[in-house]
């Protein structure tokens, strides 16, 4: 199972120390999904050798406008492994379903963000994931949290009902934010999820960077084809 993280300038910690922490909850692999707007270097590989775990690079976009989101989509699907769009606005959550170049739409029940049938039919037909964000359940309180899990119940019957493709993340921006599988799978349990649902989701980031990375490979032609290395000699 993987986790999708924030890392320092992003968020409070650096990757090499939210990569250490994951690996000792048991986590085998961590996104780095850092905001495009604010994300720092790292080297994923030396990393992921130290603490053995798959170090993932990943962006989350954080756009103004669905036409400034496209640009950021072009500028960084080449370059990263898991590509997000920062979710919770009506008119962002529809960009990112609709755009099949998009991995996953974060947080889109956050602010104010709405789901209904229609997002949740294109997300499917679109493979994008439709993230089940468990960080404000367990960092907010008061009405807050009563609204958020009011609204990811809505989200998980909804994609559950659809057969829609999801991940599921606790959403730290510091080591101290990360929880264990075993912790996540106990909360899904009492917002209505199985465990087994919230093991789902948690390991499609794995799924989602394999796919992601035999795609960027050069053996890579199109679904179902790759190129041998007699092809790779001509």
């Amino acid at each position: 199972m993987y986790e999708g993280v924030h890392a320092r300038p992003d968020g409070r910690s650096t990757v090499a120390r939210l990569a250490k922490t994951a690996a000792e909850y048991g986590f085998e692999g961590v996104v780095v999904r850092s905001h495009d707007d604010s994300s720092g270097e790292y080297d994923a590989e030396r990393i992921g050798e130290e603490y053995d775990v798959d170090v993932v690079n990943g962006v989350e976009i954080r756009a103004d406008s669905p036409e400034q989101a496209s640009g950021s989509v072009g500028n960084y699907r080449p370059s990263h492994t898991v590509l997000a769009i920062h979710g919770g606005t009506n008119e962002m959550n529809r960009f990112a379903v609709e755009n099949e170049k998009v991995d996953v739409l974060a947080h889109p029940m956050r602010g104010g963000g709405d789901v209904n049938h229609v997002l949740v039919k294109a997300a499917a037909e679109n493979g994008v994931r439709l993230e089940f964000n468990l960080g404000d359940v367990l960092r907010e309180s008061g009405g807050q949290r009563v609204r958020t899990i009011q609204s990811l119940r809505k989200l998980r019957e909804i994609v559950s009902y659809y057969d829609a493709p999801y991940v599921v993340s606790a959403d730290p921006r510091s080591h101290l934010e990360v929880r264990a599988p075993r912790e996540l799978t106990a909360l899904g349990e009492q917002l209505g999820a199985s465990a087994a649902w919230i093991e789902r989701g948690l390991e499609e980031w794995r799924e989602l960077a394999e796919r992601n990375r035999a795609i960027q490979s050069d053996s890579f032609i199109e679904p179902g084809v790759k190129r041998t290395n007699h092809e790779k000699e001509h």
